[in-house]
């Protein structure tokens, strides 16, 4: 409808306008209104369904996963020659440190260590780990938008089978970030989503799989489950918040034998659970979302809580807990949070744990995402990013007393958020960039010995492994096996 306001004018004054523009307007309202609620505004949508809205999927909604459902065998064939292990993540020992006697180089020429193969992974930060003479790690199929655990050769690092299961992760600093632990018969794995998955380790048959978020109304942490699974005797036992704070699940059967409560209401962080002996109890350490809980390990008692403190609860924790001894635990968090070394006392039976030492990230030792190291008596680890002039550099301090950094690495020695171990005496440090530095062990000062550039990309943040003098690392898109024997 198109009004001549002139034409309007010279019939009428300006208040009759004015009282018939609002009727025309309550007209067109009234209108308008009649249509739409006779009308149904939502006959052309689907019903709602996860997936259905094109927004980007976040890392809420697992969908429906069909866990070990995908399998693809190829013709790599496992060492025959080559029978160690590096079992999980940090270790056969949880420690980081090759027991190995196997004599490695000192140094080596502009060129590096030997690369012995190389393999394309999807993006993402998960370790590598070794058992009879494979090489396992969790991977991302972009294309098809899949979990799968991959097995290589330590040879030459020629595929042999890969399993997993369909299921849509976007990108989100990398996707899978998670090591996968090894048993004799078993391999476990947790997906980025929260998905367990138990094989065959040899031939990759499917055992049994459980959908954490699902069955126990678990909160997949940001960026994804950074937690490792821990096998222990003849349990996987997985951190899960949610309905239960931890579970045992049967590696044969894949039955959950104990669960511990979760009144707190606890949430999955990106630590791992790790196991330790404290007053000749065995028991599971986990750093939460909400606090620090020291669980039962034994048999008759599986599962119970033994002590448990919130004066440790930082909003994101990667780095586990460390027994340093005498029943002190360490623990350490980025993003502003720091350190906090606790002291754990039984008597009679009964637990309790108090703070010892608190520090804040440019107070003393303290670590964004790897785990330190601990040996003889001292701690190491690289500075997280907020430790102020020391940031980033390798740092080394007694255990009892991580206030006092003893020495770092130079000021142009920075690793960002890189990895490290130690085999025959040295440190073995990787660069967030690619750049792998070689480090004679000391308690007193900082020895480099040789570096070199081993990786080209970007983003080389997954725990490394070292099996027979082959050292596995990887950038957020490769993995190499290198060479670090002496000649």
């Amino acid at each position: 409808m198109i009004f001549h306001l002139k034409h309007w004018q010279g019939m009428l004054d300006f208040k009759n306008t004015q009282k018939w523009i609002t009727l025309v307007l309550v007209s067109v309202a009234g209108i308008t209104l009649a249509v739409w609620m006779t009308r149904d505004p939502v006959a052309h949508f689907a019903e709602f369904q996860p997936g259905m809205d094109d927004r980007p999927e976040g890392a809420s909604a697992s969908g429906s996963v069909i866990i070990g459902s995908f399998f693809q065998p190829f013709a790599g064939k496992p060492s025959l020659s080559i029978r160690s292990s590096w079992p999980r993540f940090r270790g056969a020992e949880f420690d980081n440190i090759s027991k190995e006697r196997v004599a490695l180089a000192n140094s080596w020429d502009e060129a590096g260590p030997t690369q012995l193969w190389s393999v394309d992974l999807g993006e993402g930060h998960s370790g590598p780990i070794v058992h009879d003479g494979r090489v396992y790690i969790l991977d991302y199929d972009e294309q098809n938008r899949r979990d799968i655990l991959r097995c290589f050769s330590l040879d030459n690092g020629a595929e042999i089978w890969r399993r997993g299961y369909d299921v849509h992760i976007k990108r989100n600093h990398g996707m899978s970030r998670t090591t996968p632990a090894v048993q004799d018969s078993f391999v476990v794995t947790i997906g980025p989503k929260c998905h367990v998955m138990c094989l065959t380790a040899d031939s990759g048959a499917f055992k049994w799989g459980i959908d954490i978020e699902k069955e126990f109304a678990s909160e997949i942490p940001l960026w994804y489950t950074g937690q490792c699974p821990l096998i222990e005797d003849s349990l996987a036992v997985i951190a899960t918040g949610g309905k239960a704070l931890l579970i045992g699940v049967h590696l044969e059967t894949g039955a959950i034998v104990w669960q511990t409560p979760n009144p707190n209401g606890w949430k999955m962080s990106h630590s791992s659970v790790m196991p330790m002996t404290l007053f000749g109890r065995r028991l599971y350490v986990y750093c939460s979302l909400g606090g620090l809980v020291g669980v039962s390990a034994d048999s008759g008692s599986l599962g119970q809580v033994l002590f448990e403190t919130a004066e440790w609860s930082p909003s994101v924790v990667a780095p586990s807990p460390l027994h340093i001894g005498d029943g002190k635990i360490f623990v350490t968090a980025g993003y502003g949070f720091g350190s906090r070394l606790f002291q754990v006392r039984e008597e009679n039976g009964k637990f309790d744990i108090k703070v010892l030492q608190t520090l804040k990230p440019d107070e003393g030792l303290c670590a964004e995402q790897q785990t330190p190291l601990l040996y003889e008596g001292h701690l190491f680890a690289i500075l997280p990013k907020d430790a102020g002039p020391r940031r980033n550099q390798f740092a080394c301090c007694p255990a009892e007393n991580p206030s006092d950094i003893i020495f770092t690495s130079e000021r142009d020695e920075r690793f960002g958020l890189g990895p490290y171990l130690i085999a025959d005496g040295k440190f073995f440090i990787l660069s967030d960039d690619g750049v792998l530095t070689l480090a004679k062990v000391s308690i007193k000062k900082w020895e480099p010995l040789a570096k070199a550039q081993v990786l080209n990309g970007h983003d080389a943040w997954g725990p490394m492994a070292l099996v027979d003098g082959r050292l596995l690392c990887r950038d957020s898109r490769r993995m190499v096996c290198l060479d670090v024997r002496a000649d």
